[in-house]
């Protein structure tokens, strides 16, 4: 038999070649992520850059797909090191399809440098790569592995130091990494880094700049004055742009006016200086021409402890709607103190933002500016939590204490996979609002806001976040000597340091909870304690301990009528029974809890279930009603959208397969496990199931009547 595509038609998305087919076919779709096209905007043309951009092209190989480069373009702020990065790689854009990648590294931030991690999981997650690695190792690694296999350019944004850089190396051919720094980095010269460094303009092109921006006759009628401009402005593209402006927006006004102002000499933004020289004069001539309600809020979003901040931050800051506050950013974007990032997305130039900042101190301790900062923080806790009662809503149970009355509506979410992608969007600056309330002194808000972020740490996974956010919550709850929010931070925080790997920690806060819940008569805080508790010995070995504490947590829970809470625990108990080789005993409580999840709705667990059933049975020679289990356990997961559960439970199924003698059955399902796990970021299983197929490389043989690997 032979199949024949003739004319000018194409194959593509799945495809099954076949037979005869008995029964039905089911391609599971995955949707495509765009492109990343990530580069900052840029003016459309550069001028007195022709020599820079010369050089740029001189440092890749006239070869695609040679030897990667490493280019790092360095200056001093304000001198266009980022646009002249971004407008070269714009122009690479065919010889690197893959994809166009952007990180600010936030060298020169207040708030410090940012952490490699975080770059790596933007790149990641830009790929379709979530949950990220919880470790900057294993992040480096899987982004060096997925660099390999693309042609990708990278910028790489006010980088402090080399080591901050290296991690986000590719190491690979076909790709190009454009690094921006203030310093010369000339430690990344051992990777193999040529340098550019970038000099401040010509008086000849600063005088074009401007021209082009306030008009040539203007320019060429009062010549002297524009020479003035120039000379004040230093050769920094940002200065020249400012000072043109500020000097479009009054056309009635000489220029001889800006340059008086210009040349009295008085401080400019001192804090950074180039040359000799400080924009704090252009800067405050810009925000001089702001109307009031842009003016104030300009110094507040100064103020914001993130760098990037959407429209609806702008909007709850100025207590207006959402159009109100892109009229009022539409101002600071004419006089070039604000850039656009992306859709409802804006950011400060550096030395901006310290102007900004500069101006919000000075009504730092005035009332309206107070109640705005209280604002913005009530706002992120009631849109979070708002996402937690979507998402888990038997975990929204404590109070939340707001100290201002909403101006702009909290989020609203319409489901489970939107309010999930709204706290991966904003779980960056979620972080910083949590440190941020400690500088305002609002320890309500921290804790709180901790406990709402909950479903970001059970579902997205952000290991180092999770614990994080839960000591500065529990310093916030023990300060305001709040006892549910301690009780809270030490439960959800033991889990997080369990999964963080930092078992013995974890127990000691498990064992503070159940202390102090004993000491309060909490009976159903002490069986969350125990249940902490139980899986910390479980993930141990300690099977006798963890089964000891599981059987006092349905005692606790049956007593106060909790009947999820009972079956969660029997489905645990199972689980135990599933590791210590007790397959046949665990029939039973797994069986009882799948029952009691059943009847109040709980598909996500009662997948889970089905899962440990289907595992159990097969492991007493059950095939049938084993692969019956595990069949209904996918269905559930995959309409859930829980990826991690799907990849373990292919994984019971490989192991069930081996159970029956199926070898190339199992393989292929240890395949698909391997590959949702990958989807996932999940590194240390799919290594797991990688070493399992490697077996089957070698032609190693499967024990009879044993799964090969850990049953659970």
């Amino acid at each position: 038999m032979r199949n024949t595509l003739t004319g000018g038609g194409g194959v593509g998305g799945s495809v099954v070649q076949a037979g005869t087919i008995h029964g039905g076919v089911h391609l599971v779709a995955r949707p495509q992520l765009p492109t990343p096209r990530q580069l900052p905007p840029c003016p459309r043309r550069l001028i007195g850059r022709d020599a820079d951009l010369a050089a740029l092209d001189r440092s890749l190989s006239e070869e695609v797909g040679a030897a990667d480069a490493t280019v790092v373009v360095t200056g001093p702020a304000g001198v266009g090191k980022t646009a002249l990065a971004a407008q070269w790689l714009r122009g690479l854009a065919g010889r690197f399809p893959d994809g166009q990648l952007y990180a600010d590294l936030r060298g020169y931030a207040p708030g410090g440098p940012a952490d490699p991690a975080e770059a790596l999981g933007a790149f990641l997650r830009a790929f379709g790569i979530s949950p990220v690695p919880r470790s900057l190792a294993e992040g480096a690694a899987l982004w060096r592995s997925l660099a390999a296999e693309r042609r990708i350019a990278v910028l790489l944004d006010n980088a402090s130091t080399a080591a901050q850089v290296r991690p986000l190396l590719p190491g690979s051919d076909g790709t190009v990494v454009v690094v921006t720094s203030r310093r010369r980095l000339t430690g990344l010269g051992i990777d193999g880094a040529v340098f550019r460094p970038l000099a401040p303009l010509a008086t000849e092109a600063s005088t074009e700049i401007l021209a082009e921006r306030v008009g040539g006759a203007r320019v060429a009628g009062e010549s002297a004055a524009a020479a003035v401009v120039v000379d004040a402005c230093a050769g920094l593209p940002l200065a020249i742009c400012l000072a043109a402006a500020r000097i479009a927006a009054r056309p009635a006004q000489s220029l001889a006016a800006t340059a008086e102002m210009l040349g009295r000499g008085t401080d400019r933004l001192a804090v950074l200086n180039v040359e000799g020289e400080t924009v704090r004069d252009l800067l405050d001539a810009s925000y001089g021409v702001l109307e009031p309600e842009a003016a104030r809020l300009y110094g507040l979003l100064g103020l914001l402890p993130f760098a990037e901040f959407t429209l609806e931050n702008a909007a709850v800051l100025a207590g207006t709607d959402l159009s109100g506050a892109d009229r009022l950013l539409d101002g600071l974007i004419d006089v070039h103190l604000l850039e656009e990032k992306g859709p409802e997305l804006f950011r400060f130039h550096d030395l901006v933002r310290l102007h900004a900042q500069a101006r919000g101190a000075e009504a730092r301790g005035t009332a309206p500016t107070g109640a705005a900062l209280d604002r913005i923080v009530d706002w992120y806790l009631a849109s979070t939590t708002a996402a937690e009662a979507v998402v888990s809503p038997s975990h929204r149970t404590l109070a939340r204490d707001y100290l201002t009355r909403p101006v702009h509506p909290a989020r609203e979410f319409a489901d489970t996979t939107r309010a999930l992608e709204w706290l991966d969007e904003e779980r960056d600056r979620l972080a910083d609002v949590l440190r941020w309330c400690e500088e305002l002194g609002r320890p309500v808000a921290a804790w709180q806001l901790a406990d709402a972020m909950w479903p970001m740490f059970l579902r997205l996974r952000p290991a180092r976040l999770w614990v994080e956010a839960h000591r500065i919550g529990l310093r916030a709850a023990r300060a305001v000597g709040d006892r549910s929010g301690e009780l809270r931070m030490l439960t959800s925080g033991g889990n997080g340091l369990r999964n963080a790997g930092e078992g013995e920690e974890a127990a000691d806060w498990f064992a503070a909870a159940l202390a102090l819940a004993r000491e309060w008569n909490q009976p159903l805080v002490q069986a969350n304690a125990l249940y902490g508790l139980s899986q910390t010995h479980r993930m141990a070995g300690r099977l006798e301990e963890a089964a000891e504490c599981l059987h006092r947590v349905v005692e606790l829970r049956e007593a106060q009528g909790h009947l999820r809470g009972s079956a969660l625990a029997r489905l645990a108990y199972g689980e135990v029974l599933l590791s210590a080789d007790r397959a046949a005993e665990a029939v039973e409580p797994v069986e009882r809890a799948g029952r009691e999840l059943s009847s109040i709705g709980d598909d996500y667990e009662v997948a889970r279930a089905m899962a440990f059933l289907g595992l159990a049975h097969g492991l007493l020679g059950a095939y049938e009603r084993a692969e019956a289990c595990l069949e209904s356990a996918l269905t559930g997961f995959r309409a859930g959208l829980s990826v991690h559960w799907e990849a373990r439970t292919l994984e019971f199924a490989g192991q069930v397969e081996e159970l029956r003698g199926r070898p190339e059955a199992a393989r292929a399902r240890f395949e698909q496990s391997r590959a949702r796990y990958q989807d996932v970021g999940a590194t240390a299983e799919a290594a797991r199931l990688a070493d399992r197929l490697a077996a089957y490389d070698l032609a190693t043989p499967v024990p009879e009547g044993r799964p090969g690997g850990p049953s659970v």
